[in-house]
């Protein structure tokens, strides 16, 4: 298909108003000029509001719009627990690791690494990072976003792959974090808009114009499996959501490391006014989470039952958008890009952070501010031309990417939780054993993947990570203490909340439970 005169013309106006507002948030005033603290953090003066949405919108791109709604066409409301239980992690990571992150001032998750450990460790961890952005998470967003395109638009998906990576780096090379950050509200707003008319369009279909609770209630009556938020072992999808480990097992690891460790998805709360501010904007997040299982993994179960045929579960959302009247396919559509590009954003941003202040300062430190946002600039140029060659090799034969992607992530993040845990809150944890803690989650996760391909890899991280919390602890107590004191401040961290997050914090728990009671 392709898009009608009306529905090129509003994406048309939310391409040039979002680049346009990205440029402006972001000009330089006077005679200043960015620096690194200006590019990379925002001159850390980003308001609650802010971070909240940008913490939605790096999160939330094409692997989960359309990667989840695939997942929900096939495995049915628990692949919600991604998105359920990331509110809590939330609220764990705004209370306890936020102030240790804050007090410290750090600019990216190996630095505090190496102020925790050593050199080799930020080395190690900031080169794993600039490879799993650039060849897992920033070739899916262009490999399903250029799907997507293709499938509402017509758009042959090379063409609207390199679009997009044009599109998405024009609007965030000059700015940096800024720019990203303070046009997100726009992106979520849209995101959570268009996701909303795709849920209320598909349910009322569904009920036959009966309206949306009907749509709702006809859905579950017909598919009762899709409604399980924890599924029995003889599911046939057991081994992507292992019963009850989505609620006392590896996906708290998943969630802790993504939440709580990951550059891109942290570098916005780095960016914050002060604890307060960073903290109000997690609640903020930890809300919209709630939200998300509505408008991308709703419309996914929904076509089950609008288009039971589909050859790729992934074409479960694009199907659903080209069953859209026209004006709101265009309205849905720059909702689409608009996720896309923020994320994408978000990405290319949080790898020029790295690459800049954790590979390339080490080694010119007397680098001056603007020549290090050149470098920042230039590394985000390279990264996106690096994704959109290897997008279609690595990604064009999975059914489900959001499946692809928690699986191979899944082979460093028990290792990375270790390391930062013990960093934060075990002083005794040596260099030695957060090395060999990050090694041996890998090796041992290939393993057991080769060796034990039946396990669910959610049991997997869940295993791995407690094995390389015991190496992590005995090596530290076998090793006598030689390393150089500790660079980051672990003393006399305030961990208290405001009145207003510990009220968010309960509401949100609150929910989460008649959540799980119900559909159990």
């Amino acid at each position: 298909m392709t898009l009608p005169a009306l529905d090129l013309a509003i994406v048309a106006i939310y391409a040039v108003s979002i680049f346009a507002l990205a440029q402006w948030v972001s000009r330089e005033k006077g005679t200043h000029r960015k620096d690194a603290q200006d590019y990379f953090l925002a001159g850390r003066t980003l308001p609650w509001w802010a971070i909240g949405t940008s913490l939605i919108a790096a999160n939330i791109s094409a692997e989960q719009i359309i990667g989840m709604s695939g997942s929900g066409y096939v495995i049915g409301l628990g692949i919600a627990s991604y998105e359920w239980m990331a509110a809590l992690t939330l609220i764990i990571v705004g209370k306890y690791f936020l102030p240790i992150f804050l007090k410290n001032s750090i600019y990216t998750m190996p630095e505090f690494l190496e102020r925790r450990y050593s050199p080799a460790v930020r080395t190690v961890l900031a080169i794993f990072w600039l490879g799993v952005y650039v060849f897992i998470n920033l070739t899916a967003i262009l490999w399903l976003g250029a799907t997507a395109v293709h499938t509402v638009a017509g758009v042959e998906v090379q063409t609207a792959l390199i679009a997009l990576a044009l599109f998405a780096g024009a609007y965030a090379l000059y700015g940096g974090l800024k720019a990203v950050a303070l046009t997100d509200v726009v992106q979520v707003s849209l995101l959570v808009l268009g996701g909303l008319v795709i849920s209320y369009i598909a349910l009322n279909r569904i009920s036959g114009g009966a309206g949306v609770l009907a749509g709702f209630h006809e859905l579950t009556a017909r598919f009762p499996d899709k409604f399980q938020m924890i599924l029995p072992k003889s599911s046939p999808n057991y081994k992507n959501l292992p019963g009850l480990s989505v609620l006392l097992g590896g996906m708290w690891v998943m969630n802790v490391s993504y939440w709580g460790f990951n550059q891109y998805i942290i570098q916005r709360a780095l960016g914050a006014k002060n604890i307060r501010e960073a903290q109000k904007g997690i609640v903020l997040a930890a809300f919209l989470k709630l939200l998300m299982p509505v408008i991308i993994v709703l419309p996914g179960i929904a076509a089950v039952s609008l288009a039971p045929n589909l050859a790729r579960p992934d074409e479960a959302y694009p199907h659903l958008m080209a069953l859209l009247p026209s004006g709101l396919l265009g309205l849905v559509f720059a909702a689409l890009i608009a996720a896309i590009v923020a994320s994408m954003g978000s990405k290319i941003n949080s790898i020029a952070t790295i690459f800049t202040m954790d590979v390339y300062k080490p080694l010119r430190p007397l680098s001056s501010q603007q020549h290090l946002v050149l470098v920042g600039r230039s590394t985000a140029v390279v990264a996106l031309i690096i994704a959109a060659v290897m997008a279609r090799p690595l990604l064009g034969k999975f059914d489900q990417a959001f499946q692809y992607i928690q699986e191979f992530t899944g082979f460093f993040t028990p290792g990375i939780c270790v390391i930062f845990l013990l960093g934060m809150f075990w002083p005794r944890c040596t260099t030695l054993g957060a090395l060999v803690a990050a090694i041996a989650s890998v090796l041992l996760s290939g393993t057991l993947f080769f060796a034990w391909p039946s396990l669910p890899f959610m049991d997997r991280v869940g295993a791995v990570f407690l094995v390389c919390l015991v190496i992590a602890v005995v090596l530290s107590l076998l090793q006598t203490r030689r390393d150089p004191p500790l660079k980051v401040d672990l003393t006399g961290i305030d961990y208290s909340t405001s009145t207003g997050f510990n009220i968010g914090a309960l509401i949100i728990t609150a929910i989460l439970i008649a959540v799980y009671a119900t559909w159990w």
